[in-house]
Formats: C-alpha cells, structure tokens, sequence
C-alpha cells in the first residue's frame, strides 16, 4: 500500500487551484493525470527576463524588461490590422503591437497616463522600436515576479504556458522532505542535494547549464528513477528464483543424434553459451535466461539443446515465436534436425482448426507430443501439457512480461529461455531485461559469407532491374523489400503492390508477393514457393524481418531504406548471407537524404556487427524508439535518459545488488526510504516481492 507522505502527489491534478476538467484533459494529454506526473514535467528551456534596459539601449530580437509610461491608444481603422498603444521613457518611443485583441481589455491592462512594466521580444520596426503582445505587463511594485529567469515547459495545443506554470507551482507546493533513500558517501562524493531539493532546483534552473541531463539536481533524479527500476527488477529476479524449478541433468543421448544431423560443428560462442544453460536447467531453481544473438549466429540450435536437455530428463519443451511464418521455420528447422532422433514435433497456430486442432491438443495433454512450436495460439486456456520442462520465447521484445510468465504456468517450474535476433545495447539489457541472466552469441556458424552493402539513389531503380535479370540468369534469389503496401498519398514510398506489378512485368510469374495485409495461406504460400525455387523474387514488406530462411537468397534490395531504423535494416540484410554464395544487400534512398538518414545508411554500409549497430542506432534515436517502448516492455521513463545516464545505470545496478544483499526485505532505515522510492516510480508490484511487503 502506497505510503502516506505520498497521497498529496499522488492525488488527481483536478485538486490543484485553478485546473478545471477542460485544462485537466490537456494537461493529462501532455503529462499526466495525476498531481506527480507534473513533478516529471521538467523544463525544457529558459527564458532571461532579468535584462532590463532603456527603449534606446535595448537590443533587438532580445527578450527585454522594460519600464514604460502609456502615453496613447490608437485603435485601428479595420479588425484586419493591429491595435497599436504608443509608450515611452526618458530614452525614446515604444509602441506595443497586438493582434485581434479587445479595446476594453487594452483600456483596462494599460489605461493612458499610467507606468507599466512591460517584458517580451524587442523589435525594430520601420525604424522604431516595438514590442508585439508582449509575454508580462504588469504594475511597478510587481517587477520582481517579472524580472527573472522563467523555465519553459513542453506544451500541448490549447494550454497556456501561465496555467501550466501555476499548475506546476502548485504542485510543488505538495511535495514535502521525504526519507533519504542514498547511500550517504555516495550522495557526498556526487555533491547531490536531497529529492525534494532537487526536484525544486530542476524546475527553477537560473542558467542554460541547468537544464542539462548532467547537472546535479537532475541527475540525482534520474538516479532515483534508475535505482527504483533495478531494485524492482532485483526483487522480480529474487522472487522469480526463489520459486523451485527442477533438476534437469540430461544423458545426452538426444543432443548426440541431433548434433550428427547439423551440417556444422557448434561454435565456440554457442558451446559456451549451452555450458551456462546447462548450470541453470541443473540447479534447483528455474532458469529466467536472455540469449542475445545476431542474425546468422545460430540461436535456433542453442534453443533446441536445451529443449532436448529436458526431454532427455521425461519433460516437453515449447517455443513460441510472434509471427506464423517465424513459427513454421521453427517448425521446420527443428523438424528436420531431430528426425533422426525420433522426436514428435508438433505446430500450433491460429490457424489451427476444428479435428486437427484437437489432435495437436490431445498430444499435449497425453505427452505424446515432445516440442511444441506455436504462436500466441499457445497461451490459450484448452492448451494443457503433460510436463511443460522447458520454454523458449522467440523475439522477446514482440511479447510482454506477463505473456513470459503465463507460458511458464502452463509447467511445474518450467525453465525459460527468452531469445532476441534485435541485438540489444547493454544499457538497454539492464533496464529492460534485468530480471534474467543474459548470454550473448558472438560469433556466425562457419561458411557464411560476407554481405556486400551497397547504397543507391531510388532513381537508380531501373539499374537495378538490370542486375536482377543477369543475376537470375545465375540461378539467384532476390528479396524486394518496400516500406508500404498502398500507395500513401502523403508519403512518396513505392508500395509493395505496385512494385510487385512492375517486376512481374518483367520477370512474369518468377515474382511472389507477401506481406502483412494478405490472409495467412497466400502469405505462406508465397514465402513457401520463394523457399522451393518456384518464385525467384519475393516482393514483401518487412513482414519477412525475420523467420524466413532461404539460404539460396543471395540479393536483397530495400527500397527508401532512409525510411528504416538501423535495427530493422540489419535484421532484413540478415534475411541473406546465410549460404555459401557471395551475398549483396541494395540499400534504395530517397533524395534530399537527412544528415542522420545519411549516417545510418553509412553504418550500416560499413558494418555487420549488430551489437554495434545496436548502440549506434541507441545514439541515434534513444532508447524509446528503438524497440518500440509499449511493445517491448521498455520502461518508459520521466526524468532519466539512457544515453546521458549510462554510467548512473551501472551504478544504479550495482548499489540495487548490494542493497539485496545486505538487506533483502528493505527493513533498515535506508531500506524504508527505498520502499517510498518504489512507490514513488510506481513499482508497487515490487514491493508486493517483499514478504513484509
């Protein structure tokens, strides 16, 4: 339960003076509806209105304080033109401009004979100095609310700047000393100030400097926020490990067989990996594992060591994938590499209906299925297992936590596996992962090939074709990747469909279309006669961003690849090489090309190496957009940033592991603080962790 000393913040911002139901819709709208979303609400920039000169010393195109007596209204002969008031001081003239605005309130604001304190942009004008609907006008008495440094905060359509600062005023005005939740020498040597100090300082930032992610009152909070997020994680992985697993030591014999079936030998990076999931599947505890891995880097065959680990020891093991076509090659793979071992694989998807469906179902439940591959279709309440040993989750970042953890209820302290082809920076790995171990893969199975990547102007399309047909004229397969499927009226894309008309009028019926609109039988279809040979092109949308192998493709041309993250570039290159013949991925951008656009094409010309791209692609676009926050279970958060606040990430986790290890119910006085902290970050399920909670 939420303490106390919390309920004022946490409270609707409707209680605040002043904030009506229509401005608490566009308040919540920006940041929130409830009084501490506002405290997040940090400002953006500052404006200086301590300059205070004469008429004839102020600068131009400067935001100036002035001090000025209202000599005469001059109302204008039309609504169309501006009602002008002419001021001045012992220095010069100043004409105040406004724009559609009412006579009796100007009357009123500035009545004739009467001194004004007047602040806004200083103009020049047809050679006098004007101000137009300055920002403050206010009496002489009340110049020191004026002349100061004002933040500027983030607005939405229909709020005002004034209402949003005395909404912020107010709830500052809330929040009050809370217990100190730091460790003291490290507060010291940061030269942090407490939270509440802090908080007030980052919205009253008195120079340019304050404002940066760095300075120290905004470090502070984003260490607060870092902390409460690797502490809660801390608690789900203590809770997650102190639940008992099993026991699962394997004989082998399955893996040998399986292992004299892959026409390679197992890299050093995959033996090394399978050594750690060896010792988690051991343990008495259940294993909670992220195997990181490039496309290429042979994450399928880790994935079914370990299934097969289980199934040696009398369980069944699952893998669930996010996407049909990703789950058929599962499907496939795993299939093929385990037919000599005698294994009954079995697929479920959506598609599954009616007799078939209930065969596939009655084979979990007898346990005469050994691997189940399956979809989202997996999580549902008739999908029973006999002994559910082993779980592996394909493309982590397209499913949720609670999907991780409804798949391992569906077993008696089922192992999870949890894979990822989008390389993951570390900093990223840590907040949003950071309830399991990680493994990282980093080397590709012998026998790949290089991709060459070459980047091409979209008018140079027509060449392109042209390569196509000599290539063809060798037996390749080509991937055409477009970004759209119709045609956008807003957008100047090549939809998948048009495209697709124009190589078949070329190609004829060796050009296959697939993407995301289709219905699931012509999708596959289409993938499916790619993968025969029957078709030599596959027009598509990045609906084959992963899943689909076909080591014969050797030619990839993405189309307005500008419009692509550095992430979703990689995984569709890695859609080839995956053979031993020569591979070259096109990479079609739209002119004018973007200096960022430009230098991720430049990347990922110049580099393979996804963990880099990764961190390249963090810089570039920061760690919300990068995997897509809502679908990837990222943290969203308010104060800290990824990219400035690395290194307060690293120490974050070490000082959450410390504060576990010393005090693992959180019952010291410091211990207390952090539960405030919990709650204040609203990582209340992690405090339900707590067996005192």
């Amino acid at each position: 339960m939420r303490p106390q000393i919390l309920f004022p913040i946490f409270a609707a911002i409707t209680t605040l003076p002043g904030i009506g139901p229509r401005n608490a819709k566009l308040i919540e709208r920006l940041a929130g509806a409830r009084v501490v979303d506002l405290l997040w609400l940090l400002p953006r920039d500052i404006v200086d209105r301590r300059y205070m000169a004469t008429v004839a010393a102020a600068e131009a195109d400067r935001i100036v304080t002035l001090k000025v007596t209202v000599d005469a209204h001059m109302p204008p002969p039309s609504k169309r033109r501006p009602y002008r008031i002419k001021c001045s001081d012992d220095s010069g003239d100043l004409t105040l401009v406004f724009f559609h605005a009412r006579s009796d309130y100007l009357h009123r604001t500035l009545p004739e004979g009467s001194v004004k304190i007047v602040s806004g942009r200083m103009e020049h004008y047809q050679g006098g100095a004007q101000m137009t609907h300055p920002d403050y006008i206010v009496d002489p008495e009340d110049a020191e609310s004026v002349c100061r440094v004002e933040p500027v905060y983030p607005l939405t359509a229909g709020i005002s700047p004034k209402i949003l600062h005395r909404a912020i005023e107010a709830a500052l005005a809330l929040t009050v000393a809370l217990p100190e939740w730091l460790d003291p020498a490290h507060q010291r040597q940061q030269n942090w100030p407490n939270w509440r100090d802090a908080l007030l300082t980052a919205h009253a930032p008195d120079e340019a400097a304050a404002l940066s992610p760095l300075s120290e009152a905004r470090a502070r909070l984003a260490y607060d926020e870092l902390l409460a997020n690797q502490l809660a994680l801390g608690l789900m992985r203590e809770n997650q490990r102190a639940q008992a697993g099993r026991e699962n030591r394997g004989d082998g014999r399955l893996r040998q067989k399986v292992l004299q079936s892959l026409p390679f030998e197992l890299t050093a990076s995959q033996t090394k990996v399978l050594g750690e999931i060896d010792a988690d599947t051991a343990s008495s505890g259940r294993m909670l594992r992220l195997l990181q891995g490039d496309v290429g880097s042979g994450k399928t065959v880790v994935a079914l060591f370990m299934m097969l680990n289980a199934i040696e020891c009398g369980g069944q093991a699952a893998i669930m994938a996010p996407t049909e076509i990703l789950a058929r090659q599962h499907f496939a793979t795993i299939s093929n590499l385990t037919e000599k071992a005698g294994l009954r694989v079995v697929i479920l998807t959506g598609r599954d209906r009616g007799a078939a469906r209930a065969a596939k179902l009655e084979a979990l439940a007898t346990g005469d299925a050994d691997i189940i591959v399956g979809t989202h279709a997996l999580f549902q309440d008739d999908v029973n297992f006999k002994k559910l040993r082993a779980a592996v989750i394909d493309e982590q970042h397209r499913f949720g936590v609670h999907q991780r953890i409804m798949l391992g209820q569906k077993g008696d302290g089922v192992d999870i596996l949890v894979m990822t082809a989008t390389p993951i920076p570390r900093s990223l790995t840590l907040t949003a992962f950071g309830d399991l171990d990680v493994s990282r893969l980093t080397e590709k199975p012998p026998g790949r090939t290089p991709v060459i990547t070459r980047i091409m102007p979209m008018d140079r399309h027509g060449d392109v074709i042209d390569a196509i047909r000599r290539a063809l004229s060798k037996d390749a397969r080509v991937y055409w990747v477009c970004p759209l499927v119709e045609e956008s009226e807003t957008l100047d894309l090549a939809a998948a469909e048009e495209r697709y008309s124009e190589l078949k009028a070329h190609f004829g019926d060796t050009v296959a279309l697939a993407h995301g609109q289709m219905k699931s039988v012509e999708k596959d279809d289409a993938v499916a006669r790619f993968a025969q040979g029957d078709a030599r092109i596959l027009v598509a949308t990045t609906v084959i961003e992963v899943g689909v192998d076909v080591p014969e493709a050797t030619i990839m041309v993405i189309e307005h690849a500008e419009r692509f993250g550095l992430a979703q570039l990689h995984q569709l290159r890695g859609r080839i090489g995956r053979g031993e013949r020569a591979s070259t991925c096109l990479l079609l951008y739209g002119s004018p090309l973007t200096e960022t656009a430009r230098a991720r094409l430049k990347i990922i010309r110049d580099t393979e190496d996804g963990f880099r791209i990764a961190e390249e692609d963090l810089k570039i676009r920061g760690a919300g957009e990068m995997l897509g926050t809502r679908q990837s279970g990222m943290p969203q958060f308010r104060v800290a940033d990824i990219e400035f606040h690395g290194d307060l990430l690293a120490t974050a986790r070490n000082d959450a592991k410390l504060i576990l290890g010393q005090d693992p119910e959180l019952q010291t006085e410091r211990g207390k603080g952090l539960r405030v902290l919990l709650y204040l970050f609203e990582r209340d399920a992690a405090v339900l962790n707590l067996r005192s909670g």
